[in-house]
Parts: structure tokens; C-alpha cells; sequence
């Protein structure tokens, strides 16, 4: 059987690479190939379009570093000051013409959701609950790729059926307002929860956490009117929803682990603080965007200590287009255990026995050493329970709650033995936000979430050194579209402020 899924999901996504080279619109699939007469026939058909689907979200990893992380103050140049084009995001000098980054691999994602969902319902299954499962998989992806989107280009088109031909009415249509996308989402959310239901397989067990599951689904709930809370002033009534479905989420099998940085080990890749991962092995798929925070083996310097040079090599495929800015380490207490999980610190050595700091690499994603090779195939963690214990502690600040217990949670572990000096104690409503974007910062720096979390505080023009002589500039908030897209798209208008 999962030979077949294997041979079946191969083709599926050979068939629509082939549409995909072709298409001008979106970069969605064409299949019309594989519509329902020649592929949706059987439950196999399904679990095969599941893991097709789950091929797609590990192909946009570096355009969640791209959308999520890379415009915030964690990142930055490399020593050697070469970026390969990642400067724009750093210095936030994005336009139409440079912007790289693009909304159509996440509508090629849209696409094999609607194919799923147009398709799955008609198909007979052993047991219902597992049609179910599979529905709902599908339905919380469409909303989490439709929820990265609507943070970086807002207003989107909206298509909740399959692209399955060539007819300009279907092909080519206007955005939709990002209230209209996030009342698409929130729907999706909700008909995700109800379809898990209790099937066995949709509480996160070990194996699952590779998979959309009923705790992940809560965090992306919790996330979305956090999030609509804030920017769409939606206020209480939205804290409210977004506290209750976060208090959801812990369950048997979901907790913080001990060792931080072990979260990341890719040893322990089904350790209980993870909800949901986009999921990299040797021999499928090697490398992911963290191999751009990886020194190459070019610029590693020959005047450093032996404990260094153990640490990078073998570099692998590393490709130095971005480093840990030295805000960010400077930016971690002595006694913050999170420090050595999320960085490594690279020192030069003069003649004379001195020191120069030279730059850092990212910790997360070192991926796996295995015969003198270095793959970057760590997750991509989407979510995991840190945070949902900080976005619990975000939207009981907004609602008045103390937040104490939850920043302690996470203090416990960063700080270990020395906990008592770093005990949190709530203060004013300001005075707590700005812990919590702090904490954020050190907990999640190159997990694709700072500068969503710059936006949901309001924080970006502040804080972001490349932006603070941009205040009143708020259309940097969101992405340009790029020049090739919008020459594609004849019904979609550039973002305001990028269309001088």
C-alpha cells in the first residue's frame, strides 16, 4: 500500500511540475489531467493528494524566512558582507522590480488543498472519520497559507475551488480585502477543528507531529484572532476566542521539553513541544532555508580555536547569505541558556593571543553531520508549545489577565538554576507587552516569526534599525508585488506606496 501512495503521489507531483512550468497565472497547477475522471477514484488517490500537499508546504521554507524573519533586527550581513540579494530585506529597500519573494508557490499550495477538498468528499472510505481527517488537513493548511499571505501582501485573491483550466474568467480575478481573507480562514480554522474531531490520529501524536493535527489547528486559531485582535481592531471578542482555543491546545503528549536546545536536535525531531513541522529527511529532501545561515566552507576564517572549527565543519552546503545580527546576541542575559541553542558565537585569534568577534551562526537548523556531510534537514517548526505559552501570555495581557504564569513557564527553562534572579512580576499593560516581544525575541530569533510579531505589536519602526528612520511609512509594513506577477495578473493591483 505505501508503495503505491509513494508511486501515486510521485506522479501527482510530476504531472503538475509540468503544469506548473507552463502556467503563467498564480503558479498554480493546471491538472486538468488529473481531475476527477482519470485520478480521484479511490481512498489511496487521497492519502497520495495528502502527501503531495505536504511536498508544497516544504517548498515554500524560504519564503517563510523570507516573509516571516528576514525584514526584522535578528538578521543581517554576513562578515564578509556579501548577501546574495537577501540585503533588501535587511535594509528594507524592497521594490517591485527587486522583491523576489512571490505569493504563487503558497497558490500552488492553495490549489492541491482545493483539489482535496473538491474531490475527497466523493470518495468512498473505510470508516468516515478517516475522510474526515484527511479534510481537515487540508482545510487548516488552506488557511495557515492563506494567513502568511494576508500578513505580507494583504488584500489576496481569494479561490477556494481548484484551477483545473484555462478559461480567463477563472484564471484572472481582482483581491479580495483582507477582512474577506481572514473571514475565509477563520471559517477554515473552524471547519478543521469540527472535521478532527476526535479521530486518533489528530492529537499530535509522535509520527503526527509532520501533520496538521487538532492541537496545531487550535495554535493557528489562537495565532489568527491574536492577530485580528490587534490589526483589524477586532478587540476583546477576538482575545477571547484566540485565549480559548490556545487553552485547547495542551493536551496529553504536548509540554515544553527541559533542553532547549534540544528542540531542535534532529535526533529528537518528535519531541513533545512540537505541534506542527514542515518535514526534511536525507535522501527526499536535503537542504532548507537554513543552510543560508550556515557559514560556506570559503568564508570560514583559519585563525579560529579548534572548538569552532569542530562546531562548522563540515559546512556542507552552507550558504552565508545571512547571519545573526549582533543585536541579537547582544541581545541575551549571561545566564539565558536560549543563547547557546539559537547561535553560535565565532571568534578570530591574533598572533598576540586576541580576540575579535567575527560573526554567528544559527544554532536551529545545523541540520544532521553524517559522513563527513553536513544536510540542512532539520524542521521548519511552524508551531510548538513555547509558542502557545506566549501568545496565551500576549492576549491575557490584552484582556487585563495577569501573564505572569506563562512568561514564567518559559523563564523556568531558559534560565534553569538561575530562574529565581529572572522571575517575572506583571506590571503595567506596556510594560508586559514589552516583555513578551522580548521574550518572543529570544525564544523564536530564525524561526520565521519576528516580523509578524514586530507588525501584531506595532513594534517594526521601533525597533528595527533599518526601519527607524522610516516612521510613517506604514505601507512598509506589507510586501511589494513583484514587476513579473503583476505583468501576469492584468486584474491585480500594486500595494500602495510601491506603486510610485
Amino acid at each position: 500500500m505505501k508503495n503505491r501512495i509513494r508511486i501515486i503521489r510521485n506522479a501527482i507531483i510530476a504531472v503538475l511540475f509540468t503544469s506548473l512550468v507552463s502556467c503563467n497565472v498564480l503558479d498554480v497547477e493546471l491538472p486538468s489531467v488529473i481531475s476527477g475522471n482519470s485520478f480521484w477514484k479511490t481512498e489511496e488517490d487521497v492519502k497520495a493528494a495528502i502527501q503531495g500537499m505536504y511536498t508544497y508546504l516544504r517548498e515554500v521554507d524560504e519564503e517563510l524566512f523570507v516573509l516571516g524573519e528576514s525584514r526584522a533586527e535578528t538578521s543581517g550581513l554576513n562578515a564578509s558582507g556579501s548577501s546574495g540579494g537577501y540585503d533588501i530585506y535587511f535594509n528594507n529597500t524592497l521594490t517591485s522590480a527587486t522583491v523576489g519573494v512571490s505569493w504563487k508557490p503558497f497558490y500552488s499550495l492553495i490549489n492541491s488543498c482545493n483539489l482535496i477538498i473538491k474531490y475527497a468528499d466523493g470518495i468512498d472510505f473505510n470508516s468516515q472519520a478517516d475522510k474526515n481527517y484527511y479534510l481537515a488537513q487540508a482545510y487548516v493548511m488552506r488557511a495557515y497559507a492563506y494567513y502568511v499571505m494576508a500578513r505580507s501582501w494583504g488584500d489576496l485573491i481569494i479561490r477556494t475551488e481548484p484551477v483545473e483550466g484555462t478559461d480567463p474568467k477563472v484564471l484572472y480575478k481582482e483581491r479580495s480585502s483582507v477582512e474577506d481573507v481572514f473571514t475565509l480562514i477563520k471559517s477554515d480554522i473552524d471547519k478543521s477543528i469540527e472535521l478532527f474531531a476526535d479521530h486518533p490520529s489528530s492529537g499530535a501524536p509522535a509520527s503526527g507531529r509532520i501533520y496538521w493535527n487538532k492541537p496545531a489547528a487550535n495554535a493557528l486559531k489562537g495565532d489568527v484572532y491574536l492577530w485580528t485582535g490587534k490589526r483589524l481592531s477586532e478587540g476583546e471578542k477576538d482575545f477571547t476566542i484566540a485565549l480559548n482555543a490556545l487553552k485547547e491546545v495542551k493536551q496529553p503528549g504536548v509540554d515544553l521539553i527541559t533542553d532547549f536546545g534540544k528542540i531542535f536536535d534532529v535526533s529528537n525531531k518528535f519531541n513533545s513541544e512540537l505541534l506542527f513541522c514542515a518535514h526534511y529527511q536525507k535522501d527526499e529532501r536535503n537542504n532548507n532555508f537554513y543552510w543560508h545561515t550556515w557559514l560556506i566552507q570559503a568564508g570560514v576564517p583559519g585563525n579560529i580555536d579548534e572548538e569552532t572549527r569542530n562546531t562548522l565543519f563540515p559546512t556542507g552546503s552552507g550558504q552565508s547569505l545571512t547571519a545573526p545580527t549582533r543585536l541579537l546576541v547582544d541581545s541575551y542575559d549571561p545566564d539565558d541558556t536560549r543563547k547557546a541553542g539559537t547561535l553560535y558565537e565565532i571568534y578570530t585569534y591574533g598572533e598576540d593571543g586576541s580576540r575579535e568577534y567575527y560573526q554567528s551562526v544559527c544554532m536551529k537548523g545545523k541540520g544532521l553531520v553524517e559522513a563527513g556531510q553536513r544536510y540542512f534537514m532539520s524542521h521548519v517548526i511552524l508551531y510548538r508549545y513555547a509558542d502557545v505559552l506566549l501568545m496565551m501570555a500576549e492576549v491575557k495581557n490584552a484582556l487585563g489577565m495577569d501573564p505572569s504564569d506563562e512568561i514564567n513557564q518559559i523563564r523556568k527553562r531558559a534560565y534553569g538554576e538561575n530562574f529565581g534572579k529572572h522571575v517575572f512580576v506583571s506590571g503595567s499593560k506596556e510594560y508586559n507587552d514589552e516583555v513578551i516581544l522580548k521574550e518572543r525575541l529570544l525564544e523564536f530569533a530564525f524561526e520565521c516569526k519576528r516580523w509578524w510579531d514586530l507588525l501584531r505589536f506595532d513594534k517594526a519602526f521601533d525597533l528595527v534599525p533599518s526601519l527607524q528612520n522610516k516612521k510613517g511609512k506604514d505601507y512598509l509594513k506589507l510586501f511589494p508585488i513583484s514587476d513579473d506577477l503583476l505583468s501576469k495578473e492584468p486584474m491585480v493591483k500594486q500595494n500602495p506606496g510601491y506603486d510610485d
